[in-house]
């Protein structure tokens, strides 16, 4: 596949717009999301303060130079405010996959529309445009949000790694993994558009 996998791009949809992360980010991510709940099942450990937070960003935009990584601001459009981040990882454009993780929102934007449209913008381009096989997800197993919600937009739970991380508090982390393929990706779409009332 080409370099457009790791070209910045800018996904919009009705209720958020997806833009290329940068350090200007910083302060309103560190506004929002210097919170013990969000960090929980995540591998980062606590984002305590903006320095926090910078530092954090730096390390996804190392990853996007490096061209494993594609991050995302995600913009509540309703509001204009920054609602969080996301991205794609673990890009494998031999084998034309990559994963979407990352992910983390805001306390007031969780169990909104605003993960199920990301979700939508990123598979769509994921599959329309890069010509993925297959797009993957993991998460924490004690991650029982998480894991409904990806059950819920129909993502197919394929297995355990078991002692897969060992996080920052030193916790020895189970992560489940879950794919859509290129062939799944028309059912899962048309139920995605049914949650966002497309």
């Amino acid at each position: 596949m080409s370099e457009t996998w790791v070209t910045p791009v800018t996904l919009t949809g009705n209720f958020v717009c997806l833009e290329p992360l940068t350090e200007a980010h910083v302060p309103a991510l560190a506004a929002i999301g210097c919170e013990e709940s969000i960090w929980r099942y995540m591998r980062y450990g606590d984002m305590r303060d903006e320095a926090t937070m910078r530092a954090w960003v730096r390390h996804l935009l190392k990853g996007q130079a490096a061209g494993t990584d594609l991050p995302f601001t995600v913009i509540h459009l309703a509001s204009r405010r920054v609602a969080g981040a996301t991205r794609y990882m673990e890009i494998r454009s031999l084998h034309r996959g990559l994963e979407i993780g990352g992910t983390w929102y805001g306390l007031e934007f969780q169990r909104t529309v605003v993960n199920t449209e990301c979700k939508y913008l990123l598979l769509s381009h994921a599959f329309e445009t890069l010509g993925c096989i297959r797009v993957q997800f993991k998460t924490d197993a004690r991650n029982e949000r998480s894991l409904r919600a990806l059950e819920r937009i129909g993502a197919v739970r394929e297995g355990v790694l078991r002692n897969h991380r060992i996080l920052d508090d030193d916790f020895v982390r189970d992560s489940v993994y879950f794919s859509v393929l290129d062939r799944e990706w028309p059912g899962v779409k048309a139920r995605l558009e049914g949650m966002l009332g497309r």
